[in-house]
């Protein structure tokens, strides 16, 4: 499989050795042509830097929203932890969770039992 283009690649293209634009950079041309080219070519980079602003601000975005549900469930299982006795691990069901279970199973029990 080959390798996608390297995006930087063109950036690269645009400036020369040890990150100095090329001479001609500077020098405004007189060259329609030349200048029509150079500004379809910053227009693309600008197109790609906002693509990737766009994407940056999305994943903030999404990473914002992550932290606020991962509060929300800290809230959720603090306020459970508070209701019930604070001698109990976590983890280990509470005595009215038990309780209630085992009458559930007592008259489950007496369900199974053939009637006389």
């Amino acid at each position: 499989m080959s390798q996608p283009p390297d995006p930087f690649e063109f950036l690269k293209g645009l400036w020369g050795p040890m990150g100095l634009p090329p001479a001609g950079m500077m020098v405004p041309t007189l060259i329609p042509d030349e200048v029509e080219r150079r500004i379809a070519e910053l227009k693309s980079v600008e197109n790609w830097l906002n693509m990737n602003l766009n994407v940056l601000r999305m994943t903030i975005q999404a990473l914002e929203m992550q932290r606020a549900g991962l509060a929300a469930m800290q809230n959720a299982v603090g306020g459970a932890k508070k209701t019930d006795d604070p001698a109990r691990p976590v983890g280990e069901p509470s005595a009215a969770t038990t309780a209630e279970a085992r009458s559930k199973q007592q008259q489950a029990g007496r369900e199974d039992l053939p009637k006389k």
